[in-house]
């Protein structure tokens, strides 16, 4: 299958609208910019090539669609096609292009699907530009706030309202984006993993089966702010002082929850804000940001149970109060067992080894697994880095994916005796 390596690196520098993978400041091609827009134009094309019909909806999704029977059901795989500033060029753009590989190698083998294929390349996966993140996905699942995010800004001031309109889309149709449930079937996506476990355990690809979700707290601490050179040790209400302590809680408890539980957890004090932090002031209040991620909400409810108890602990020691707000809990995404089974028993037939993942990070298939059945296939990508300009994946992996994807899709829509050997 060397010709088909070389069309899936081809397609891959075609995407990415460069000649070279090798990008010294990576890809900017953040979600509603013509940065994205030129790579969509370019999955058009491809997909064309391929006799596909294409078309984009209302929030700016491309498809490129195999349609054999208007009554049928659709089986769809694809993945994003936007970057975080300066990321890798295989976070999403590797998803989209296996699984338009996978059609290619079907149709070399003149296979007849019973089911229309549908490869989808969403818009805006990424929450780089408007800090939230799967908007194309969130509006096919009909999540998507259409008022609430209207007016969000990126760095520059533009609503995403406006985004929209510069990119010939009209915000008050993105509700034509949702599909009914009879319009899908199933979804699968292929994505680098973003981590090492592949690379580190030896197996070729990763079978996911539940995606992380966010809970994050806002902790703000209010002590008094006074002199940093006349006021004494001992009658100091520093707000700094007193909180310090709970970032190395928060990571102590994280760990012992873990070794307690054997579940994946993580947690993170990811921002600080020090008021009035000046050099001759004592600080007066801190505000801290953190992040707690788990496939089970459970263990990420006792964090947070551990986090609160010893804030109250605290406040009985030092003169400050410590408030708690929960700004999101978000319900870990738990994959189709089913799809999960076929995902691997495919592996295990075309002779590639497999490892059951959860996924740290969060993909546009989270939001599709809201409503239907759904999987995601992880490959490995070199020392588990991502959204960073040497972010890599092997064509060799890419090529595994896509027969896993191509298998995955002539075993769904209905021929079971050809073969793609």
């Amino acid at each position: 299958m060397h010709h088909l390596i070389t069309w899936i690196e081809e397609k891959l520098l075609q995407v990415n609208l460069v000649n070279t993978m090798d990008q010294a400041d990576g890809f900017s091609r953040l979600g509603y910019t013509k940065e994205e827009q030129a790579s969509q134009e370019q999955f058009r094309c491809i997909a064309k090539e391929l006799g596909l019909q294409t078309h984009q909806d209302a929030a700016g999704n491309q498809w490129a669609l195999w349609k054999v029977d208007d009554s049928a059901s659709w089986i769809a795989t694809g993945s994003h096609l936007d970057t975080v500033y300066n990321g890798g060029g295989y976070d999403g753009a590797a998803g989209v292009v296996a699984s338009l590989a996978a059609v290619k190698l079907l149709k070399e083998a003149s296979f007849q699907p019973k089911k229309n294929i549908a490869v989808i390349a969403f818009a805006c996966e990424e929450a780089a530009r408007f800090h939230v993140s799967t908007i194309g996905s969130k509006a096919i699942c009909g999540i998507l706030d259409k008022t609430k995010h209207a007016s969000l800004e990126d760095n520059n001031g533009i609503t995403l309202r406006e985004a929209f309109a510069n990119c010939g889309l009209d915000w008050e149709l993105l509700h034509e984006a949702r599909l009914e449930d009879h319009q899908l079937e199933q979804f699968v996506e292929l994505h680098i993993e973003q981590a090492s476990k592949l690379e580190k355990s030896g197996k070729e690809l990763g079978i996911v089966r539940a995606i992380a979700q966010p809970t994050r707290l806002r902790i703000t601490t209010v002590g008094k702010t006074n002199h940093t050179g006349t006021t004494p040790m001992e009658e100091r209400q520093d707000a700094l002082v007193a909180i310090a302590p709970i970032i190395t809680f928060i990571e102590e408890a994280t760990v012992d929850i873990i070794a307690q539980q054997q579940v994946p957890l993580v947690a993170t004090v990811s921002t600080i804000q020090n008021s009035p932090n000046a050099i001759s002031m004592i600080p007066g209040e801190v505000v801290l940001g953190v992040d707690i991620r788990s496939t089970r909400l459970q263990e990420k409810h006792e964090l947070v149970k551990r986090i609160t108890d010893y804030a109250r602990s605290i406040e009985k020691d030092r003169p400050v109060t410590i408030t708690i707000e929960t700004l999101v809990d978000d319900e870990p995404t738990q994959l189709d067992s089913s799809i999960q089974a076929k995902l691997t028993h495919i592996c295990e037939k075309i002779g590639l080894s497999s490892l059951p993942l959860d996924s740290g990070a969060g993909h546009d298939v989270m939001n599709l697994a809201k409503r239907w059945p759904c999987g995601l296939l992880f490959i490995p990508c070199r020392d588990g880095v991502s959204h960073h300009p040497s972010e890599h994946a092997d064509s060799e992996d890419l090529l595994k994916g896509t027969r896993v994807l191509a298998e995955y899709l002539r075993e769904t829509t209905g021929n079971n005796s050809l073969s793609l050997e």
